[in-house]
C-alpha cells in the first residue's frame, strides 16, 4: 500500500473518531437529562441542560483532539527540516 493511500485511510479514522465522539457525548447527555426529569418530574429543564453539557463536552472533545493533531503535524513538520 503507498503511503498516499495510508495517510487517506488514516484521515478517515480521525475524522469518524471525532464525528463519532462528539455524537456519543451529546446522547449520553440527552438521556442522563431525560432520565433526570423522569426522576424529578423536572422535564424538559434537565433534559435542555444535560443536552446543552453533552454538546459542549463533544465541541470540548473536539477542539483537543483538533489541537493535538495540530502539535503532532507541527512536530513532524520540525523534524522534516
Amino acid at each position: 500500500m503507498e503511503e498516499k493511500d495510508r495517510k487517506l485511510i488514516r484521515m478517515l479514522g480521525v475524522l469518524s473518531t471525532v464525528g463519532i465522539t462528539m455524537v456519543i457525548a451529546t446522547v449520553i447527555g440527552l438521556y442522563i437529562g431525560r432520565w433526570l426529569d423522569r426522576m424529578f418530574g423536572t422535564a424538559p429543564w434537565l433534559t435542555l441542560i444535560f443536552l446543552l453539557l453533552g454538546l459542549v463536552a463533544g465541541f470540548k472533545n473536539l477542539f483537543d483532539y483538533t489541537k493535538k493533531v495540530q502539535d503532532t503535524l507541527d512536530n513532524k513538520r520540525k523534524e522534516d527540516k
